[in-house]
Formats: structure tokens, C-alpha cells, sequence
């Protein structure tokens, strides 16, 4: 087994380029060769055809419950999704902390508008960049936030821009990044 190095990696690019499907590979690459996977995704969810909501998911432990959902009704909504702040904090939050104890590498998928409702999701993610930990995730390309911004910004974290045309090369730069 490889070790892997210490790196903030944030894919970002337009909607269906290919962002979460790059994390999922490199994350079954990654465990592949006996690496422990941490963090969150937040796959969408279509009945349908139609998009319903989001789920959010602790990578390490399978649980998972609604960070969003056009049936949930919160002060929090983006679009027509009401955004359930306690499941991102209890599930998305504590899944970030946990696999800065826990896991080889972090995987946060994504840093987005619904996450950023949460101060302890943000907390979570600075804890995370900041551990000896590499990180890996996405992050909304049309994203204007404070803390996404600062997340940007960050010295030490490499924002890579993907296309569906450069799916391939972006998946191989990211792989020989982290290894």
C-alpha cells in the first residue's frame, strides 16, 4: 500500500461534468488498495425522472438520511428544497469529524449551498484542510459564499476545473496527486 500525501483537493465545474462520478471512482480506487474512505457524498435523488431531493451519506458507515427535499418544509431552502440543517449537522458534520480520527482519506462531496447552511458543517470542512489528512471533494463552481470563498482561497488547497472532455485527464491528475 502507497502512503498518500497530504493535499486539499476541490473538483469544481458546471452541473453534470462529471464531479461526483470522479470522486466515486477514485474513492473504489482508493479502497481497492486498502485505504479507509471517510466523509460525506450527497447524491440527488430522482423518482420519475424528477429530481426530489438529496440524501447526505456517512461514506464510513453507510448511514444516511435527507439533507434536502422538496417535502421538507425549513427556513432553509434552496430552489424548492427545504433543507434539513439537523440531518447535515448529525450526519454530514459528524461524518467529516469522524474521518479526520478514522479514515485515510476525507472525502467531502460536495461543499454547497445547502451544506453551507450549517456553521458546524463549516467548522467541520476547516477541520478537515487543516488536519494531516488529505481531503478530497467538490465544490459549487457558481458558489459565492464566505466560507466557500475562503475555501478557495486557501493556500493549500487545488481548485481543478473539469469538463466532461477532460474527465479522463482530470481523474489522472487527481490520482497522481494524492498518490
Amino acid at each position: 500500500m502507497k502512503n498518500l500525501k497530504k493535499v486539499n483537493i476541490f473538483v469544481t465545474g458546471p452541473p453534470r461534468s462529471g464531479k461526483s462520478t470522479l470522486i466515486e471512482k477514485i474513492v473504489t480506487n482508493l479502497r481497492e488498495q486498502g485505504f479507509t474512505i471517510g466523509g460525506i457524498s450527497t447524491p440527488e435523488v430522482r423518482e420519475k425522472g424528477r429530481r426530489i431531493g438529496f440524501k447526505i451519506i456517512d461514506l464510513a458507515s453507510g448511514k444516511w438520511g435527507w439533507m434536502a427535499h422538496i417535502n421538507i418544509f425549513s427556513r432553509y431552502k434552496v430552489s424548492k428544497y427545504g433543507v434539513d440543517i439537523k440531518t447535515v449537522e448529525d450526519i454530514g458534520a459528524n461524518a467529516i469529524l469522524s474521518a479526520i480520527e478514522n479514515a485515510d482519506v476525507i472525502v467531502i462531496d460536495e461543499i454547497g449551498k445547502m451544506e453551507l447552511f450549517s456553521r458546524k458543517f463549516q467548522e467541520a470542512v476547516k477541520a478537515a484542510l487543516d488536519s494531516v489528512k488529505p481531503v478530497i471533494g467538490t465544490i459549487g463552481l457558481k458558489l459565492y459564499h464566505p466560507f466557500a470563498n475562503e475555501v478557495k482561497k486557501r493556500k493549500d488547497v487545488t481548485i481543478i476545473f473539469l469538463t466532461r472532455e477532460k474527465w479522463e485527464e482530470v481523474y489522472k491528475q487527481v490520482k497522481m496527486m494524492l498518490l
